[in-house]
Parts: structure tokens; C-alpha cells; sequence
């Protein structure tokens, strides 16, 4: 064999594991707002121009998620709570009531990992496994998918699009996660990048996050909604965000108190 042979296969070697990671990893780049807002708009949950769509990550949780219910009964608002399936099968009860409310469910997964490898078969399942839990519990099925963390690879927009999902993140979230979160930051944050026909992300459990975290989310959600309306601004489920190509309005958020 001539000296040097043997070098395209060596570089083929190298070159296809980092395709194959590159096909993998590539659409996560929708995890930057500039990227999504600009290029994906129906991903950033862009939606009719006079509305907000008010979304909840990572319940069902028997200890915070009762509470957000109560909450948004008050309010006079529905909602869309993406669920993980291993919490979903743990409380089914709690999956029913949400479903009574008239919240809408959607699957964010069977558990809450990070995809840094690919493993399009095992996406595939837990996103079917998902949605099946939530349709066999509360007689409705999702229509939505969310990825934990917000990380879209290739193997969980298939399984997404498999499972007739369609992939929605936000276009404004609170960091409502975080252990130093407080209702006033949640809810200036959010206002902050919200417009009408915007999606906002929340959080109705601690479970993947700081302890008590989600007190931070719940604490806001008066002033959040009360931000919308004062700008004439509906705020509902995914359901009701049928996309349009109109102007959106922006948020107005007057200065409250610490901890509104």
C-alpha cells in the first residue's frame, strides 16, 4: 500500500462522528431568542397580536400545582401546562383536575435530561409514552411539545413531529427558577421581552430547580395578568393562539411593590 493511503479514511473517521453530532445538536441553535424570533416565529409561540399564551413547565407537582389552579381561578385564566410523563403516571388525580379546570396539557417529555447525545429511538418513545399517559389520564390529547430546557435536537423534533406534536418554546420567560427569583423580578422580566402575540414560560414546580422556587412564579402571576389586560391584551392556553402575521402591542408594566 502507498504511503499516505490510508489518510482519507482516517479523516472520513474524524469528519462523520462530528456530522453526525453537528445533525444533531444544529437545531438547538433555536434556543437563542435572536435566532428564533427572527427566523422561527410560530417556535417562539408567536400567536395573534392581541393575545398572550401563559404556559407552566415541569408538573404535574401535588405540592405547588394545586395552588397555581387556585390561582388562576381567580384570575379568570386558563392556561397550558406542559407535563413530564413520570409525573404524570405519579399523579394522575392531579392530572385530571387540571384537565377539568379547562387548562390545556401538553407533553414536555417523559423526564427532564439533557439531550448531549443523540438517541433518536429512546426521543422517539418517551415522547409517545408521554403523550399517551396524558391522553389515557385526562381523556384529552396534547397537541404541543416542549423540550426540557428548551434544547430542540433533531431526534426530538422527529419524535415531535411522529407524535403529530407541534414544537413551541417562548418568546419571554421570568427565570423564575432560580433561587433568588422574587415575584417583582419574575414578573419584570417577563414584561420586559413580552408583546402581544407573545408565549410566556413559568414554572408550576421546583422540581428541576432552586427549592421553593416556583413561590416566585406564583407571586407574579396577579401583576402579569393584570399587566395584559391594562394593555388590552387577552391571556389564555396555546390552544386559543392561533398565529397571524399582525403588529404586535407591547406589555405595559407599571411599578408595583416588592413581592405583588
Amino acid at each position: 500500500m502507498p504511503l499516505g493511503s490510508g489518510r482519507p479514511w482516517r479523516t472520513a473517521a474524524v469528519l462523520l462522528p462530528a456530522a453526525v453530532a453537528a445533525a444533531h445538536i444544529g437545531p438547538a441553535a433555536t434556543w437563542l431568542p435572536g435566532v428564533r424570533l427572527l427566523l422561527f416565529p410560530r417556535l417562539s409561540g408567536t400567536g395573534r397580536n392581541r393575545h398572550v399564551a401563559l404556559t407552566f413547565d415541569d408538573g404535574p407537582d401535588p405540592e405547588s400545582t394545586p395552588r397555581f389552579l387556585d390561582a388562576l381561578d381567580e384570575l379568570g385564566v386558563r392556561a397550558t401546562f406542559f407535563v413530564l410523563g413520570e409525573n404524570v403516571v405519579r399523579h394522575p388525580a392531579l392530572v385530571r383536575e387540571t384537565a377539568r379546570r379547562g387548562h390545556e396539557l401538553a407533553v414536555h417529555g417523559w423526564t427532564h435530561d439533557r439531550p448531549w447525545l443523540p438517541a433518536p429511538a429512546r426521543d422517539a418513545e418517551q415522547v409517545a409514552r408521554t403523550v399517551r399517559a396524558v391522553h389515557d389520564i385526562s381523556g384529552h390529547r396534547p397537541q404541543w411539545y416542549r423540550p426540557p430546557y428548551g434544547i430542540l435536537t433533531s431526534g426530538r423534533w422527529l419524535a415531535a413531529r411522529r407524535a403529530g406534536l407541534r414544537p413551541v418554546l417562548w418568546s419571554a420567560w421570568g427565570r423564575d427558577w432560580t433561587a433568588d427569583a422574587t415575584p417583582a423580578s419574575v414578573r419584570a422580566r417577563v414584561t420586559a421581552d413580552l408583546r402581544g402575540g407573545g408565549t410566556v414560560l413559568l414554572h408550576d414546580s421546583d422540581g428541576q430547580a432552586a427549592s421553593g422556587c416556583w413561590h416566585s412564579a406564583l407571586g407574579a402571576l396577579p401583576g402579569l395578568v393584570r399587566d395584559c389586560h391594562e394593555s388590552g391584551l387577552s391571556i389564555g392556553p396555546l390552544r386559543d393562539h392561533t398565529p397571524t402575521g399582525s403588529p404586535r402591542t407591547t406589555v405595559r408594566h407599571a411599578a408595583q411593590p416588592q413581592g405583588e
